[in-house]
């Protein structure tokens, strides 16, 4: 299947990290995601209802961005990643996380994980 849908650049702010001043202040994180998913029934529709619906979606990845913090962004990936294959539709997902603040003591422009989780892997 190459049907597919991305969301990019979503924006939230978490108190990530493992040290305390990174919990205490928190910092931006920013996610992509992009899931496989069959869009022929919403196409032949045009119901949103038959496909997944990305508002939603952004909702649910933001709760867990602000969300009860975690150490390490694998972790923070591996929940976000979760998130989007709880959608039985969505047979593949791919997340990465960007902590473009991260406390690197060097110029930089970005840290980011990157997973891709299938449905059969998580099943």
């Amino acid at each position: 299947m190459t049907d597919r849908i991305s969301l990019t650049g979503l924006r939230a702010h978490g108190r990530h990290g493992v040290f305390d001043f990174e919990r205490e202040q928190g910092q931006d994180f920013v996610v992509d995601v992009v899931l496989d998913v069959d869009l022929r029934p919403a196409a032949a529709s045009d119901d949103v209802g038959d496909t997944v619906h990305y508002g939603e979606l952004a909702e649910r990845l933001v709760a867990v961005v602000t969300g009860e913090p975690v150490n390490l962004i694998e972790t923070l990936a591996e929940r976000l990643v979760a998130v989007c294959l709880s959608d039985v539709r969505v047979s593949s997902a791919t997340v990465t996380v960007h902590k473009p603040q991260a406390p690197i003591p060097h110029d930089f422009a970005d840290v980011a994980v990157t997973l891709t989780r299938t449905r059969q892997a998580v099943a």
